[in-house]
């Protein structure tokens, strides 16, 4: 999973490049996490994969309502600077697990009801599989 480490490195290497689109995504992902890291110590929490997925995928979305909203008005180039945006937060996204990987790990369980296999994906495949595909899978099971 990407650290805060890593992603001011590679901010620097943007501001290198002059990798103006790179330089601003990276500056508002650096924020977000800061921002996250700090509400969790003041519970006495550290950081989870499952938290930096979430913050990566909440950055996605606004990324793609921006796109959006750009193509809709018209304006081509700002649409186009938001997609540039979006493929560098995909690179540091965990790759989602599939729907044979997902029917794989529901067979193995001792038990196939939709309570336990939420469980079990929320706390052993948190970030790493996308939980409505799971929620779909699993109520096949149920017939």
């Amino acid at each position: 999973m990407v650290t805060l480490l890593e992603l001011k490195k590679a901010k620097m290497a943007a501001l290198k490049e002059h990798d103006v689109n790179k330089q601003n995504v990276l500056g508002v992902l650096i924020a977000n996490f800061q921002k996250a890291e700090i509400e969790k110590k003041a519970k006495c929490q550290e950081l989870t994969d499952a938290d930096i997925v979430s913050l990566l995928n909440k950055a996605l979305k606004e990324l793609e309502d921006e796109k959006e909203m750009y193509a809709n008005g018209g304006k081509p180039v700002e649409a186009e600077n938001s997609q540039i945006q979006i493929d560098i937060i995909k690179g540091y996204l965990p790759q989602m697990m599939s729907e044979d990987e997902i029917r794989n790990v529901i067979n193995s369980l001792a038990d196939k009801s939709i309570k336990a296999v939420m469980i079990e994906f929320k706390t052993k495949y948190a970030g790493k599989a996308d939980m409505s595909l799971v929620n779909r899978i699993a109520k096949e099971f149920q017939k």
